[in-house]
C-alpha cells in the first residue's frame, strides 16, 4: 500500500527520503511526492515512479534538513500529481497512509471556514485541520493531536510546519509506523525497509501514539495523553535479501528462494522437537483447550487457510471454518465455544484481517494465533500465540515464498494440535516429519520444471481466458494458480473444484480455452480423470501437472508436465510452484511489469 518516509537531520534529507521511497516501491503505488523546509516549504510531486520524482527534485535543486515523503496508492481520487502526497495548508505539509472515513463531513466544515481544496483526496482534510488548530494557538504536536481526535478511520501520518523546521510530528492508528534513531538525526517510516540505509535502531509506535521527533530526541504521547516509553529494538537489514542479484525480477528470485524459505521456517519449528511452545509460552494450555478453529485471511493467505482446513480436520480432527476476513465481520455468525482464531497475513498489517480478529474477539473467541512474516507487525502483537514464517523480505507484489512458508507453518500447527489431541500415532508423526524435512529438497526439484512451463506460457500469453481445476486439498491450489495468472498476466482466469464442471463452468469450454489441472496421485485421481475427459469431449485443451506415477499420458490436446516428487499430504506445497512459474512466464511473454502489476499493492493496509 502507500509508503511513508520522513527525516529530521543536520544534513540534506532529500537523498534519504528518495532512498527510503525506493525501498518502499515493492508495496505498490501510482504516484510519489516529498516536501522539505528550507526557509520555506518546497514540495515536489510526480505521477508514476519514484525515479520521476527524483529527477524533478534534482532539476528543482530542492534541499532541506527536515522533510516528509510518500508513495501513494489511489483510494480517494484518481492517480495524478494533484492527488499525490504531500498535501499542504498554509505552511503545513502532511503525508498519510489509511482512510479518513468521515472526510466528507470534515471537508464541508472546513469549506465553510474558508479553506479551499486542491485535491480529491481524504488526506487533504488533515492538512487543513492541523492548520486550523495552529491558528488557534496550539503547537504542532497539540494541533496534530486535536486533529486526530476528529478523525474516524485508520491512519499513519507525518506532518511538518515551515515555521518550525526543527520538529516532525507523526502518529498512527490502525496503520503501521515506526521511528528510526540516528546520530543527530531521527526518522519515521511505515516500513523498516525504508530505514535500511540510515539506521538499525527502531521504535515501534502503538495504536494511538503521537510523537514529536527532533534531531536529538523523540517524545511519544499515548492515546490517553500520557508520555510513553517504547522500547528501542534492533532491526537487521540483509542487503542481499532486497537485491535482485542474477535474477531478472524479484518474483522469479522469490520463486527460487522457496526451498530456503521453507527450510528456515521448518528449522525454526523443528529445532526443539515440534513442541507447542514454539507458538508462545501459553500455547500448550490454549491448544489443549481448542475444540474448533476459525481461520481469517485474505487473498493468497485465504487459500493457505483453505488448505489448512483439510489438514486440521483430517489429521487433528478439529472442525475448521475458513473465512474471508473482509466479509467475516459484516455478517451475523454463531460463535462456537473454545475456538482458536488463526489469522494469516504476510505483512501482519492487513487491515481487513486485523479488523476481523477484533470482531472475532468481540464474539468471545478469545484465543488467537497469527501466522505472519513480520515479528513486530500489528497482528503479531495482537495475538497471544504467533508463528513467524522465515520467508525473508518479499518484494514482488504477487506472493510466492510467503505462501509456501505459510503452508509449511500451517502443517506444523496441524501436527502440534494432532499430537495434543492424541490423534496422531508416533509412526504417523515420524512419517509427516520426514516429509517436512524433505520438503525443501522436493521444492528444489520442482523448480526443474521451469523450461517446460515456460513453453506452455508462450501459448497461454495469446489466450484471453483460462480455467484451473483441482479436487480436494488441491482445489485451493487451483484457486491460487488462477489468482497468480490474473494478478500479473491480466488474463481472466477462474478456478473450480473439478467435480463442479458439469454444474455450469463446462459451458465455457471450447478449443480456445486452456484448462490447467492439478493431478496428484491420490484418492480422487480417478474422479479427476473423468472430469478431464469431459473437458476433452468438448474440445478443451488440457495442461496437466501430474505426479510421476500417475497414468496420465500426453496426446493431441493433452499436455502433461510430470512432477519430480510426490509429498503426500504436503503435495499442495509442491504443486504451487509450477503454477507460479506459469503466471510469471505468461506475464513475461505479454510484456507486463511482473513485480509491480497494475492496480495492486503489496500490503493492503486500508479496508
Amino acid at each position: 500500500m502507500c509508503g511513508i518516509m520522513s527525516a529530521v537531520s543536520t544534513r540534506n534529507v532529500v537523498p534519504i527520503l528518495i532512498d527510503g521511497l525506493k525501498r518502499l516501491e515493492y508495496r505498490g503505488y501510482d504516484s510519489a511526492g516529498l516536501a522539505v523546509v528550507n526557509g520555506k516549504m518546497h514540495r515536489v510531486r510526480a505521477r508514476g515512479r519514484v525515479a520521476e520524482l527524483e529527477a524533478r527534485a534534482s532539476a528543482a535543486g530542492v534541499s532541506g534538513e527536515i522533510g516528509i515523503a510518500h508513495t501513494r496508492w489511489a483510494t480517494h481520487g484518481v492517480p495524478s500529481e494533484r492527488n499525490a502526497h504531500p498535501h499542504v495548508s498554509g505552511g503545513i505539509s502532511v503525508v498519510h497512509n489509511g482512510i479518513v472515513e468521515n472526510h466528507e463531513a470534515i471537508r464541508a466544515r472546513l469549506v465553510a471556514l474558508g479553506y479551499e481544496f486542491a485535491s480529491d483526496t481524504d488526506t487533504e482534510v488533515i492538512a487543513h485541520l492541523v492548520h486550523s488548530h495552529l491558528r488557534e494557538g496550539e503547537g504542532l504536536l497539540g494541533a496534530v493531536r486535536r486533529c486526530l481526535a476528529e478523525l474516524s478511520g485508520a491512519y499513519a501520518i507525518a506532518v511538518i510546519d515551515e515555521k518550525d523546521p526543527r520538529e516532525l510530528v507523526v502518529a498512527r492508528y490502525g496503520a503501521p509506523l515506526l521511528l528510526g534513531l540516528g546520530e543527530a538525526e531521527n526518522f519515521a517510516a511505515s516500513d523498516s525497509a525504508a530505514l535500511a540505509s540510515v539506521t538499525q535502531r527502531v521504535v515501534y509506535l502503538k495504536d494511538g501514539d503521537c510523537a514529536a521527533v527532533t534531531r536529538s530526541d523523540i517524545r511519544i504521547i499515548d492515546r490517553k495523553g500520557r508520555v510513553a516509553q517504547r522500547p528501542v529494538q534492533g532491526c537487521q537489514h540483509a542487503a542481499a535479501a532486497t537485491e535482485l542479484g542474477a535474477y531478472r525480477h524479484y518474483m522469479l528470485k522469490e520463486i527460487h528462494e522457496q526451498p530456503a524459505a521453507v527450510a528456515r521456517t521448518l528449522d525454526f519449528a523443528l529445532q526443539g522437537g515440534l513442541e507447542a511452545s514454539i507458538f508462545g509460552p501459553d500455547a500448550e494450555r490454549i491448544l489443549r483447550g481448542t475444540r474448533n478453529v476459525l481461520i481469517l485471511a485474505c487473498g493468497t493467505s485465504y487459500h493457505a487457510g483453505m488448505v489448512a482446513r483439510y489438514w486440521l480436520e483430517s489429521l487433528a480432527g478439529v472442525p475448521t471454518q475458513v473465512e474471508i476476513a473482509s466479509e467475516y465481520r459484516y455478517r451475523e455468525s454463531a460463535p462456537l465455544p473454545r475456538t482458536l482464531v488463526v489469522t494469516i497475513s504476510q505483512s501482519g498489517e492487513t487491515a481487513d484481517t486485523l479488523a476481523a480478529l477484533e470482531h472475532a474477539r468481540s464474539m468471545r473467541d478469545r484465543h488467537g494465533l497469527t501466522i505472519c512474516n513480520v515479528a513486530e507487525s500489528s497482528l503479531a502483537r495482537a495475538s497471544e500465540l504467533c508463528f513467524l514464517t522465515q520467508a525473508g523480505p518479499e518484494i514482488g507484489v504477487a506472493s510466492t515464498k510467503a505462501f509456501t512458508a505459510q503452508l509449511a507453518a500451517l502443517a506444523v500447527v496441524t501436527i502440534c494440535l494432532a499430537k495434543i489431541r492424541g490423534r496422531i500415532s508416533a509412526e504417523m508423526e515420524a512419517s509427516v516429519l520426514h516429509s517436512l524435512r524433505r520438503l525443501p529438497a522436493a521444492l528444489d526439484n520442482v523448480l526443474g520444471t521451469n523450461d517446460e512451463v515456460a513453453a506452455w506460457a508462450r501459448k497461454f500469453a495469446q489466450r484471453p481466458h483460462a480455467l484451473f481445476l483441482g479436487r480436494g486439498i488441491h482445489y485451493p491450489i487451483a484457486l491460487e494458480g488462477a489468482l497468480k495468472l490474473k494478478e500479473i498476466s491480466y488474463i481472466h482466469a477462474e478456478a473450480y473444484a473439478a467435480g463442479e464442471l458439469k454444474h455450469g463452468p463446462l459451458a465455457l469450454v471450447d478449443e480456445t480455452m486452456p484448462v490447467v489441472a492439478i493431478a496428484p496421485k491420490d484418492g480422487l485421481f480417478e474422479k479427476l480423470k473423468s472430469n478431464l475427459q469431459e473437458v476433452r469431449a468438448r474440445g478443451g485443451e488440457l495442461h496437466v501437472f501430474a505426479d510421476q506415477d500417475t497414468r496420465m499420458e500426453m496426446s493431441d490436446g493433452v499436455h502433461v508436465i510430470r512432477m519430480p516428487d510426490h509429498a503426500g499430504l504436503l503435495s499442495p506445497i509442491l504443486h504451487t510452484v509450477p503454477l507460479q512459474l506459469l503466471a510469471y512466464h505468461t506475464a513475461l511473454e505479454r510484456g507486463n511489469d511482473v513485480d509491480k502489476p497494475r492496480n495492486l499493492a503489496k500490503s493492503v493496509t486500508v479496508e
